[in-house]
Parts: C-alpha cells; sequence; structure tokens
C-alpha cells in the first residue's frame, strides 16, 4: 500500500511539472504564432481590403482556437523535454532508477496526459474551430461590402474594374439610409458577348452576397437587343466581393469530420480542390495524434547522460517542431499537387515521428534497463 501511494505522489510530482510547462508552452507559441503570421494578417487585411481595424482584430480573436490546436502538441513536446531534462540534471532519474521504477513508468503519466490533450485538441477542432472560422469569415465578408456604402450620400456612383483595368461593373445608387441602398442600377460588362442591366427598389451587403429586394434583371446582347427579362421580389447576387474566393479555401475548416466526409460525398470537386478538401478531411485526426508522437520522440531524447550538466531541452523541443513542420510542409505540397495520396500527405509527419520515436525509446529503455 506504501509502494503504490509513493507511485501515485510521483504520478502527481511528475504531472505538476508537466502542466506548469505546458501552459507556459503554449502561451508562448500562441504568442509567436500571433505576432507574426497572424499580425501580417491583420495588416494585410486593412491594407488591402479596407477591413476596420476592430473587425480584423475580431477576425483574429475568432481564429484563435486553431492556433491553439496547432500550438497544443508544441506545448505537449516543450513540456516533455524539459520536464524530463530536468529531472535527468537534478539526477532525480537515477534516484528512481535505484528505487526499481524504469523510465517506462516514469513516462507513463505523460503519455496520459499527452492522450488527454489529443482529445482535447480533437473536441476543439471538431465543435470550436468550424463555428469560429465560419463567423471570421462572414465578417470579413461583411466588412468588405460595407466599406463600399458611403452613409447619407445621394446620386452617387461606384465602380469595379477587371485585372486588366477596365470596367467590369458600374453602380447607381439613388440614395443611401442607414447601410441600405436605394433605387439601384448595376451595369455588368463581366461576361464576354452581353451586357446584364440589374434595377432594384433597395440593395445591401451580407455574408451571401448582394441582397437585392424588388427589381428586373435584363440582359442584352451586342446588338442591343434584349435576350432575356427575369423580374425578382428578392435576389441574390455574388459580385463585388473580391475576397471571397480567398476566403473559401478555408471552407474545410468551417466544417467538422462528419459534416466533410458529407460534403466531399455530394459535391464534384476538380483535381486539386478534391486532393486538399481530402487532406483536411484526414489532418482533422492525425493533427490531434501529433501530440503522442512527439512525446514518442520527446521522452528518450529528454533523458540527458550524467556527463550532459545543462538543459538542453528547450534547443531540442525547437529541431523537433521544426523538423516536423518542415516534414509537414513537404508532404502537403507534395498531397495538393497529388505526387502523394492525401492520406499520407496528412499521416507523414506521424507516421515519421513515430518510427523514429519508437526506435530512439526502445534503445533508451534497452540501456537504462
Amino acid at each position: 500500500m506504501e509502494q503504490l501511494k509513493n507511485i501515485k505522489l510521483l504520478d502527481k510530482y511528475i504531472l505538476r511539472q508537466v502542466i506548469e510547462m505546458f501552459i507556459m508552452g503554449v502561451a508562448v507559441f500562441t504568442s509567436i504564432i500571433f505576432a507574426s503570421d497572424t499580425f501580417i494578417t491583420l495588416i494585410k487585411q486593412i491594407s488591402l481590403f479596407g477591413i476596420p481595424f476592430n473587425v480584423a482584430l475580431m477576425m483574429i480573436i475568432l481564429n484563435l482556437p486553431q492556433v491553439i490546436v496547432m500550438t497544443i502538441p508544441m506545448g505537449v513536446l516543450l513540456s516533455t523535454v524539459m520536464t524530463l531534462n530536468n529531472l535527468s540534471l537534478k539526477s532525480e532519474i537515477t534516484v528512481m532508477r535505484a528505487c526499481g521504477i524504469g523510465l517506462n513508468r516514469i513516462a507513463k503519466p505523460i503519455f496520459i496526459f499527452a492522450i488527454v490533450m489529443s482529445v482535447f485538441s480533437f473536441v476543439i477542432n471538431e465543435t470550436i474551430v468550424p463555428v469560429m472560422t465560419k463567423q471570421s469569415k462572414d465578417l470579413a465578408l461583411w466588412s468588405l461590402g460595407q466599406k463600399n456604402i458611403p452613409e447619407g450620400k445621394q446620386n452617387f456612383v461606384f465602380k469595379e474594374l477587371n485585372d486588366f483595368g477596365s470596367l467590369k461593373r458600374l453602380f447607381y445608387v439613388g440614395y443611401c439610409e442607414d447601410k441600405v441602398l436605394h433605387n439601384i442600377t448595376v451595369l455588368d460588362t463581366a461576361k464576354s458577348g452581353t451586357i446584364q442591366v440589374l434595377q432594384a427598389d433597395e440593395g445591401k451587403t451580407s455574408p451571401e452576397g448582394w441582397e437585392f429586394q424588388k427589381g428586373a434583371v435584363y440582359t442584352v446582347g451586342d446588338d442591343g437587343k434584349v435576350l432575356n427579362t427575369t423580374l425578382f421580389d428578392s435576389s441574390v447576387v455574388k459580385f463585388g466581393l473580391d475576397m471571397s474566393k480567398e476566403l473559401n479555401k478555408n471552407v474545410a475548416k468551417e466544417m467538422n469530420f462528419t459534416k466533410l466526409i458529407n460534403y466531399i460525398r455530394f459535391n464534384a470537386l476538380d483535381g486539386k480542390q478534391r486532393n486538399i478538401i481530402h487532406i483536411e478531411l484526414f489532418d482533422k485526426l492525425a493533427l490531434p495524434l501529433t501530440t503522442i508522437a512527439l512525446v514518442l520522440i520527446a521522452v528518450p531524447l529528454a533523458i540527458t547522460p550524467p556527463r550532459v550538466r545543462y538543459n538542453r531541452g528547450f534547443l531540442f523541443s525547437i529541431l523537433i517542431i521544426f523538423a516536423y513542420y518542415l516534414i509537414r510542409a513537404l508532404s502537403i505540397s507534395f498531397g495538393e499537387t497529388g505526387t502523394l495520396p492525401a492520406f499520407l500527405a496528412a499521416w507523414m509527419p506521424n507516421i515519421v515521428l513515430t518510427i523514429v520515436g519508437t526506435m530512439l525509446y526502445y534503445k533508451k529503455v534497452y540501456t537504462i534497463e
């Protein structure tokens, strides 16, 4: 009974240090990502798309759960390496071995913690991330549409140009009140050979596109003849939202695993898009399980030989993270081009880490015991 109590105390002792370092690691890595990639995205949205600072900041906050899912494996890796490396430097690992406690028993609470964090990461990625990502995209599209609406102005026009600088669409608005456009005429020359003229009593922007009420659409040929006339009470037209195509690239992140399977089943996808969506599907399982693969390789590397008297845990953590994301970037790139099957593209980093980690772990356990 006394031995069982000591083992439980050992678990608590190791877990307390792992959890403290994990919280610090997640906070540090999340801050680094926010200060680099996310901050650059914020500046780009403000400068290129005219999105207000407060809206762009809200979009970043909505993307926070997605960043945390990425930093959980990093935090577990850092906490594992730093904790075991510190125990090794203080000769506590040696004392545990002298008491008959092997590396497998020492690492047991860490592996349990890694499994719990994998489940936690999967739950966040399935429940919170899709909702937040969808809200972030809708907010961006709404803001992008709102920037073209001059409140209180009467009898004004604004235009949209194509990539060659020629007129693509011309908007005429009678007046604007409470962000609603009145007496609208849209001249659309986007389709070659025809011109579309849309007239509506009211209109406004939304995440789905431009919403027009009580109007008509006239299709006019090059010879000036009216080819078609369509009357409507309510119509949604997707134009003038230049950022929607870019944001729709992340459509897979707006769905959980089940919804993404149904999306693949009921939608016709072209070659590259199909590869990207399938990789995202398999990655929803592979990314959370990365935590366990990283711990498997971190435990043997964290045990410092007696002759080493400095803490090399942080350096090992950075090198392992760099190797993981290098393999991940390469495998996903090959998967998107079709060189690698989608399953291998998503799981390749975990497969490599598991193979290398198993070899190192076996060697370390065999050497110590």
